[in-house]
């Protein structure tokens, strides 16, 4: 969910940006945010496996992430 939120603020934050470019705060806040993403992914990535099959998320073992459980068969428990 963290991350969904976050991919979120860092799309509204470039669709603001494309027509405020000069905006300091708002430059601030999307790289603020698009380090966070990035940090948040690889936590996860870490600890359940990658959240892509391509790209970005390179797992040590072939095709481990077929043998992953999908999200919806996650118990999800907020703290």
């Amino acid at each position: 969910m963290d991350i969904m939120q976050m991919e979120f603020t860092a799309v509204d934050l470039q669709l603001f940006l494309d027509t405020h470019p000069d905006d300091q705060r708002a430059l601030s806040d999307f790289r603020a945010t698009s380090q966070a993403l990035v940090q948040a992914k690889m936590s996860y990535e870490s600890r359940y496996g990658p959240l892509l099959s391509y790209g970005f998320g390179m797992s040590p073992n072939a095709w481990r992430w077929v043998d992953e459980p999908w999200p919806w068969e996650i118990n999800w428990k907020r703290s």
